[in-house]
């Protein structure tokens, strides 16, 4: 990539838009860590946002950077990458992303993030400048990773009610609430290690296209740090909208079946982020709790809270792309 001129202002102010969007990537999606333990009982809301914000930044101690070099240089071609790009890219994700926090709409900051590197990316240069492979794989999993989230919770429900089918119900919901802190921290642990290097790609994609780094070099502590620390602040704070329709709208949940939704949902994670996949944390527990709903009986789940969630997984990247396309146009007289 051929580096830019591009003034330090701009560059900080960037970083900052950024890690803004990392921090509301965590407040929007703090529901999905723990929207199950507290409509379980097992935790406090306070007590869960400080507990899954913590697992959250340890991710940096487990995975791997797979997923940032995905982002950051498999997605759209580097060669068109420039401030105005990821100018274009950051509005989109965050613009879409408020608008679905507002509604209380459990939508994918992920894929709002996807769909804003797209349209800006083809609002400067057109599907040429598209990266076929990144793109294919980040949509093939809007459909995976819920269903695979939701084979898995339901698979893990049957399994788990089988095992104790000759246990006490008192005794299954004291075991459960024990078990629960573990997949909560398994899940949030999923969580910050996709989620926070969905932002290190695009700073890091920021510092290539400056001059200021290579795509050869590694990503620079800082950045890892920032990211990481951002996501978790913003788990901390917690969107509380979110968390009702997830934890209690779409099926009534009990300890073991938020046990089996959070360890189906953090297995899909744990193998997406190994791949190097950038998957929508979001999609993957609602795809869990359906299952863990659905296995118990079909009429467990309210389908049309969950069909309503699935138009918003459907309009996030084309909508966040729209703004992003926007928002470099605009970019190309103000940056």
């Amino acid at each position: 990539m051929e580096s830019l001129h591009i003034s330090l202002g701009v560059i900080v102010f960037l970083v900052l838009l950024a890690l803004a969007f990392d921090f509301m990537n965590g407040f929007h999606d703090a529901a999905n860590s723990i929207a199950t333990v507290v409509s379980t009982g097992v935790l406090k809301p306070q007590h869960a946002v400080a507990f899954a914000a913590f697992f959250n930044v340890v991710a940096v101690l487990v995975f791997q950077l797979k997923v940032a070099t995905t982002v950051g240089k498999g997605t759209i071609e580097p060669v068109i990458i420039d401030h105005i790009v990821v100018f274009g890219a950051l509005v989109g994700a965050v613009a879409w992303n408020l608008v679905t926090w507002f509604y209380g709409i459990p939508s994918s900051s992920s894929h709002a993030l996807m769909g804003g590197l797209v349209g800006a990316a083809l609002a400067k240069a057109g599907p040429s400048a598209l990266i076929s492979s990144g793109v294919t794989k980040t949509i093939v999993f809007i459909f995976v990773s819920p269903m695979l989230g939701m084979f898995l919770g339901a698979l893990l429900m049957v399994l788990v009610s089988w095992l104790v089918r000759r246990t006490t119900p008192r005794r299954v919901d004291k075991w459960f609430r024990r078990l629960q802190l573990a997949s909560a921290a398994l899940y949030s642990l999923g969580h910050g290690g996709n989620d926070a290097q969905k932002t290190m790609g695009i700073i890091w994609m920021l510092l290539i296209a400056a001059g200021m780094s290579t795509a050869q070099d590694s990503i620079p502590v800082w950045v890892i740090f920032s990211c990481y620390l951002s996501i978790g602040l913003g788990t901390l704070f917690g969107g509380w909208r979110i968390v009702k329709t997830m934890g209690q709208k779409i099926t009534k949940l009990k300890p073991v079946g938020g046990f089996c939704a959070e360890t189906g949902g953090a297995i899909t994670l744990f193998l997406a982020t190994m791949l190097g996949i950038p998957v929508s944390t979001t999609h993957t527990i609602t795809g869990a709790i359906v299952g863990v709903g659905s296995a118990r009986k079909m009429s467990a789940v309210r389908w049309g809270i969950a069909g309503s969630i699935v138009w918003a997984w459907i309009l996030t990247i084309p909508a966040s792309a729209a703004i992003a396309a926007l928002f470099w146009w605009l970019g190309t007289f103000f940056l």
